[in-house]
């Protein structure tokens, strides 16, 4: 029973000097000044990049604006052309009435008189 109680000592011993190196090499690295430097070269190429998503975004917003001033302007010139269109036929229709309501007018005068 002694034996398997030492073990367990040692064992659990070794597992606490285990975590206590382990966590004195990590206090080391990161006090190590190029882990540092390495940090701040990371945090610089982060910013950088975010700067490049951020401008990518803005140019990206920027021609789906204009694409959809783009096409704004198109309708508004396709609904100009049709207005024109309706318009010129309306003023052909009244030409056309106005024509045959002078021959009317001209066939019930002739008949009147006749």
């Amino acid at each position: 029973m002694k034996s398997k109680d030492a073990d367990f000592v040692e064992r659990r011993t070794a597992a606490k000097d285990a975590k206590a190196a382990l966590l004195e090499k990590v206090k080391a690295r990161q006090a190590d000044p190029a882990a540092e430097q390495r940090r701040a070269e990371h945090a610089a190429i982060v910013a950088a990049r975010e700067e490049r998503e951020a401008a990518k975004r803005a140019e990206a917003d920027r021609i789906a604006r204009e694409t959809a001033e783009r096409e704004e302007a198109e309708k508004a010139a396709k609904a100009a052309e049709d207005n024109k269109l309706i318009n010129r036929m309306v003023q052909d229709e009244a030409a056309l009435k106005a024509a045959r309501d002078e021959r009317y007018a001209a066939r019930k005068a002739r008949k009147g008189n006749g």
